[in-house]
């Protein structure tokens, strides 16, 4: 199962080249993709005398997400579904793409990622995964209805999407960790062999998996997404909104029947909310005039019949409920490409626009038919196979109370004639003769489709016959699933075509007569019926809900961020001070226990630090405050090294130490000092929240620490450094190994603030890389060939082009010597940082002030001597190489984003050990160079040739006549 999910994955990648060589064709060889998947699940279909087929892969052990995948009945199923009606999908793309442009190439890649997602999705066991997959398709989907971004409606749809199901999915999140750490398992197989007692922690924690599943399958009041979804190509929807995607919800409620069915809550939603679900879907498909969205309507109203199927909790009603979902996925992707061939023939899906087609396309027509029969449940269809058992065993079923079975079923039956209704309008919609002798315009100069066009929704179409027939085999594949139901004394109802005469034939009896005669009254009289719109739509309260977070966040920014810094920040530092403090006091507290200074030098130490923070607020000269501000940081690495840390205090003095170019760098372009209009003198409010800032820190880390009940983590810290880590620095082996998560997304901050950076400082065009020293620059900069002097002796190439006035000889030789010394500095921290004080953090910013030396001594042009790299390339690099690394671990078997060893053995050195970890750390070390590049770059170089001339290629477009002076 792992492997197919890595195939297809596989598939998706190579994909668009694919597409991008054979054109529109390349959709065939797409299709064999999840056509050899299902042929892996048709061969490997679960025995139902045989334990379920698991694998496991190991991820990551302690936060309980391994991929543990389960290959069972239920799982089986859903593949079926969406391998197969993926690859007739595909095979559709390949008539209904006319020319091939960038965008449809994407678009296969992204159809096979689907595929492979939802296999992922219904194969998982591993709830966390699973929820991993979930967003795949949530994301995935995002992608395919805004498949025509270019046009507002696919990007409003495609947003709206994403809202909804990812707010459900979110809600699962939670659902799902309340679960899973209230049992102990995150596995789906536990929790429904061992499923948790009631109680109110329970139900909310269904509750919000069932919020995850009702937005998924578009169960009210989550239905409203998926008739704006078909804004997407008419395909998608074929799969997406038929087959695949909307099957999420209905899958996991029929996952977890087993388990918590008898809740209340449960039937609540499932029950409640199904029922109404296909009523008020089918009623809104009547009002419909694009066959699209009747189809889309009547999905929504499908969904919410399968939903009651599968979530009362019945072995006999499971039966039903999973004979129409497979029958769902036939006629409806079916019916779905059907519009999509009319809408490509005639241009139109305006059912006004239509008239006497099934005249011109007869072939057609009888697809749309045989497909629309089974939708509305009609004879020797798998649709009606599916109503018929759902009607007579919810009638008696034991898992509700009689009364309240019964209404539920009388529920659907009104939901079955609306079925019934709609389906006969969207057939005479489509294709009927609308009392006219003449077709119209559209219909009249048609393109009438290829043979290939129409062959897989005739294949839908006629399986949607052929699989009635065969009814009672197919039952007995189901029947592993439902036998894990009760049966509540009934025997497991066998799936047939006629079960003689009884209440379900009495029923579908009702189902035409009442569907035919609506569908007649509303043909009559619709103008009157639907005179009015709806008085409750949810798409508008989407749009007003939308339109109040919209109000809501623009009257908190109007009172929290008035424009001035000082408010702003007060305003944070008030939220900082008392949301702590608050909940100090109103929660469980230990008693302090201070412990004062060890040693004199700590005390004296601190008491500089002191000082220096109360000069900074009276000294009115920028940088001097800047200066005495860095000596806070510089004690703070003293008490670090005092107290026996070396690694962080080296840490600590080198990022001060960049930090403090930074801080030189933004005030150069500032005056000095402060403009008279801007000194206010002492404030006392601004006092008070310092204070009071500096107070709360205090109280915090002296609670936290009066709060260890235990013996300290650090204790055993160091022994799992060396066994797990393979590192005598417990350090460094923390950020590279054992959180080495957490670190991963540090250093995209990183990335992120970098780039963050650049884009203030170059708005609409980026700098790039800091060019050499060549004799071009030294013409562009203004010098002339006579000045170009060979055999001269230079200790650093940029000074040339910089202002004698701002040269430095004894800084420029001082750089030619340290400069070097630094670079080999840095490189024995990233290489010792395993066992000793460093690491590529340390080293990094070690050649990272090397940089900033180079720079400072030689200006912008030094840089590119330095590092004639632009830093966007470096950034990239460390973080390729970060990531990469947590592949390689696993695939040398030790768990994603930890050490493994590689033994090797040389001629000269002889047996060495080379932990992975070390390159993890040559990312970190890339990112931090990258990063203090950047800020050169921007921040140092940009802001030098912003002051000389406009950029013209990175460098001054005017001669600088200053230089040669």
């Amino acid at each position: 199962m792992i492997v197919v999910m890595i195939a297809l994955a596989i598939g998706a990648l190579v994909s668009p080249p694919i597409m991008k060589a054979c054109g529109t064709r390349g959709f065939y060889i797409l299709a064999a993709m999840p056509a050899a998947a299902l042929v892996w699940v048709i061969v490997n279909w679960p025995d139902s005398d045989a334990a379920p087929r698991t694998e496991k892969f190991t991820w990551v052990p302690s936060l309980q997400m391994d991929i543990d995948v389960r290959f069972d009945t239920l799982s089986a199923i859903l593949s079926v579904l969406i391998l197969g009606v993926g690859s007739l999908v595909l095979i559709y793309c390949a008539n209904y793409f006319d020319i091939m442009r960038r965008r449809v190439a994407t678009f296969g890649g992204e159809i096979v990622a689907f595929a492979g997602a939802m296999f992922g999705l219904v194969v998982s066991d591993n709830t966390l995964v699973l929820y991993v997959f979930w967003e795949a398709t949530t994301v995935l989907s995002f992608m395919l209805v805004g498949f025509n971004m270019v046009r507002a409606t696919s990007r409003r749809a495609a947003t709206q999407a994403l809202l909804v199901t990812t707010f459900g999915g979110l809600a699962m999140l939670v659902g799902i960790i309340m679960l899973g750490e209230r049992t102990g398992s995150y596995l789906l197989s536990d929790l429904i062999a061992n499923p948790p007692g009631g109680g109110a922690y329970i139900n909310v924690a269904v509750v919000l998996v069932l919020i995850g599943a009702l937005s998924k399958s578009a169960i009210v009041p989550f239905h409203f997404w998926l008739p704006g979804a078909m804004a997407a190509p008419t395909p998608v929807s074929a799969y997406l909104h038929a087959a695949a995607m909307v099957k999420a919800g209905i899958y996991l409620v029929a996952r977890l029947a087993p388990a918590f069915a008898g809740l209340l809550s449960w039937q609540i939603l499932v029950l409640g909310l199904g029922a109404v679900t296909m009523v008020l879907g089918g009623w809104r498909s009547l009002r419909e005039r694009d066959l699209k969205l009747i189809l889309a309507f009547g999905t929504v109203s499908q969904l919410g019949f399968m939903m009651v199927l599968v979530g009362v909790g019945d072995a006999g009603v499971a039966m039903a409920g999973l004979s129409m979902v497979v029958a769902h996925a036939m006629f409806k992707a079916c019916l779905f490409m059907v519009v999509g061939i009319i809408d490509h023939a005639t241009g139109t899906r305006d059912i006004r626009l239509l008239a006497r087609l099934g005249h011109r396309l007869p072939v057609l027509a009888v697809i749309a038919a045989v497909a629309g029969a089974s939708m509305a449940g009609l004879p020797f269809t798998i649709g009606f196979v599916g109503k018929e058992t759902a009607f007579g065993t919810l009638w008696d079923t034991g898992a509700l109370d009689p009364s309240v079975a019964h209404f539920v079923d009388i529920v659907l039956l009104i939901g079955s004639i609306i079925t019934f209704a709609y389906t006969s309008r969207f057939l005479w919609g489509a294709f009927g003769r609308k009392v006219r002798r003449l077709p119209t315009r559209a219909v009249a100069t048609l393109h009438p489709p290829n043979v290939a066009f129409l062959a897989p929704p005739a294949i839908l179409a006629v399986l949607g016959v052929v699989s009635s027939f065969f009814a009672h085999p197919i039952g007995d594949l189901f029947e592993p699933y439902a036998q894990s139901l009760p049966d509540f004394g009934h025997p497991v109802e066998h799936l047939a075509l006629w079960h003689g005469f009884g209440l379900p034939v009495v029923f579908s009896i009702i189902v035409v007569v009442g569907g035919a005669c609506l569908f007649a009254v509303l043909r009559a009289r619709r103008a009157r019926v639907f005179k009015n719109p709806p008085p409750l739509n949810a798409d508008r309260v989407y749009d007003a809900t939308l339109r109040l977070a919209d109000s809501v966040s623009l009257w908190v920014t109007r009172n929290t961020q008035r424009g001035s810094l000082p408010i702003t920040q007060g305003v944070i530092l008030s939220t900082a001070v008392l949301l702590p403090l608050i909940a100090l006091a109103l929660g469980n507290r230990n008693a302090l226990s201070i412990r004062g200074f060890d040693t004199p030098e700590q005390l004296i130490v601190g008491v500089l630090m002191a000082a220096a923070a109360l000069a900074t607020t009276m000294l009115r000269n920028r940088l001097a405050s800047v200066l005495i501000l860095g000596l806070t940081g510089y004690g703070c690495g003293a008490l670090f090294a005092m107290y026996g840390a070396p690694d962080l205090a080296l840490t600590q003095f080198l990022v001060e130490s960049v930090t403090l170019v930074v801080f030189v760098l933004v005030l150069r372009k500032l005056p000095s000092e402060a403009a008279p209009r801007h000194e206010g003198g002492f404030r006392v409010g601004r006092a008070l929240i310092g204070a009071a800032f500096g107070l709360m820190l205090v109280l915090v880390g002296l609670f936290a620490a009066a709060a260890r009940s235990t013996e300290p983590l650090q204790v055993r810290l160091g022994d799992a450094a060396y066994e797990f880590g393979h590192g005598s620095n417990t350090v460094n082996v923390l950020l590279v190994d054992i959180r080495a998560w957490d670190t991963i997304g540090e250093i995209s901050v990183l990335i992120v603030a970098a780039t963050g950076v650049a884009s203030m400082v170059f708005r609409s065009r980026r700098f790039g890389a800091v060019p050499r020293v060549t004799d071009a620059v030294r013409l562009q900069a203004g010098l002339d060939e006579d000045d170009f002097v060979a055999e001269r002796t230079t200790w650093l190439a940029g000074s040339e082009l910089r202002d004698p006035r701002h040269r430095t000889m004894v800084l420029e030789a001082t750089t030619r010597v340290v400069f070097p010394t630094l670079v080999v500095l840095s490189a024995y921290l990233f290489f010792a940082g395993h066992n000793a004080p460093g690491g590529g953090f340390a080293g990094g910013l070690v050649m990272g002030l090397a940089l900033v030396l180079r720079y400072l001594a030689g200006g912008r042009y030094e840089l590119g001597e330095a590092l004639p790299v632009e830093a966007g390339t470096i950034l990239g690099a460390g973080l390729l190489v970060s990531a990469t690394t947590a592949v390689t671990s696993l695939f040398l078997g030790a768990p994603v984003l930890s050490s493994a060893v590689i033994d090797l053995h040389l001629p000269v050195f002889g047996d060495i050990h080379i932990v992975t970890a070390m390159f993890f750390d040559l990312g970190i070390y890339l990112i931090v160079v990258g990063l203090v590049l950047d800020v050169l770059r921007s921040l140092g170089a940009r802001l030098e040739v912003a002051d000389d001339a406009p950029l013209t290629g990175g460098l001054p477009a005017q001669p600088q006549q200053e230089v040669r002076k």
